[in-house]
């Protein structure tokens, strides 16, 4: 396991089952833990499930809201004194439907947490990363930011601009060796992909599934525990000449 002795990381969309689990590998391998999310019941769950690995502060935040997303990063900086370790995660499927079928209050939701939360985040933390003259930064996409696929237009659109972000990001901070990735996961065996499937296929979930599974050329969603693996390489000083670079972690789909 990487080492990440003495580092700060802030995760957001901390308590969903990729941010629990890639917290968990940080605290295991040395570090102290931020958690955002946005509901105090699930923080209050991932606190529980994650206090025994280490050091862990949970604090709520809408990641839309620039109040909030200040709010965060001032607050994991005057408990911490720094942070190292940037997992800019959290995110939002939206509605299952054709894009003639989306509202613009539908596009809307989904652009304000997936494009302008990521945004928000690089916004404040670049700047306390910079000054330190270090820092990693691992921005959440898709391999739907990557490729096109229907009935996920505003999700699509949304991981498409995360990819910007991250390019943009990466440039203007290089010098202050400050990177910024970003990782494109499958589909992967979480609550948001529960949503998904019985948005394509209601009531009959689990044939929703196994066609998606059968169109990823490992034959499996990934897990949570895959994705976090990957987050602990780009956070550890074992990645340090990789910046600008897209990540995909899809079970061989980019491939075909």
């Amino acid at each position: 396991m990487a080492n990440l002795d003495g580092k700060v990381a802030v995760i957001t969309g901390g308590a969903g089952g990729i941010g629990i689990k890639t917290a968990e590998y940080f605290l295991k391998a040395g570090a102290n833990v931020v958690v955002v999310d946005l509901i105090e019941e699930t923080l209050d769950k991932a606190k529980s499930a994650l206090n025994t690995f280490g050091d862990i502060i949970t604090i709520k935040a809408d990641v839309s809201q620039e109040s909030d997303v200040k709010n965060y990063v001032k607050k994991a900086v005057d408990h911490f004194g720094k942070i190292d370790i940037f997992f800019n995660n959290a995110g939002i499927e939206g509605k299952i439907a054709p894009l003639v079928d989306q509202s613009v209050e539908d596009f809307d939701k989904v652009i304000n947490v997936n494009v302008r939360g990521v945004f928000l985040g690089l916004k404040y933390v670049l700047p306390v990363m910079m000054e330190q003259g270090h820092g990693s930064i691992i921005n959440t996409s898709s391999v739907a930011g990557l490729e096109g696929s229907p009935n996920l237009s505003p999700y699509i659109t949304s991981k498409h601009a995360v990819v910007g972000l991250t390019k943009a990001a990466a440039i203007e901070a290089a010098s202050a060796n400050v990177r910024v990735n970003s990782i494109h996961p499958s589909p992967i065996n979480t609550r948001m992909m529960r949503s998904i499937e019985e948005g394509f296929n209601p009531g009959q979930a689990e044939s929703a599934q196994q066609a998606f599974s059968q169109g990823i050329p490992l034959g499996r969603y990934g897990e949570a525990s895959d994705i976090a693996k990957l987050v602990l390489f780009l956070a550890s000083d074992d990645s340090a000449f990789i910046s600008g670079s897209q990540y995909r972690i899809d079970g061989g789909m980019g491939a075909q």
